[in-house]
């Protein structure tokens, strides 16, 4: 999660517009967020991030470019 949070806007952008790659890029930030901080919040996500990860990466998308971090992933 932290290696996703330091990288410039455009690379979260790419990694998050790309179909395939969004969900794999879900799933690895949400796990080591999920690993890192076991909150209900972080595991909500990682579930989420798995069953809807084309969905919520599009999502994701829009909610970096606004907030500049991931949904239900602080």
């Amino acid at each position: 999660m932290k290696w996703f949070n330091r990288q410039s806007r455009l690379l979260q952008i790419i990694l998050l517009l790309i179909p395939g790659i969004n969900w794999i890029t879900e799933i690895i930030v949400r796990l080591t967020g999920a690993i890192e901080k076991p909150t209900l919040r972080n595991l909500l996500g990682l579930i989420l991030g798995i069953f809807t990860g084309f969905v919520l990466g599009w999502v994701d998308l829009v909610w970096v470019l606004l907030f500049n971090h991931l949904i239900l992933c602080k």
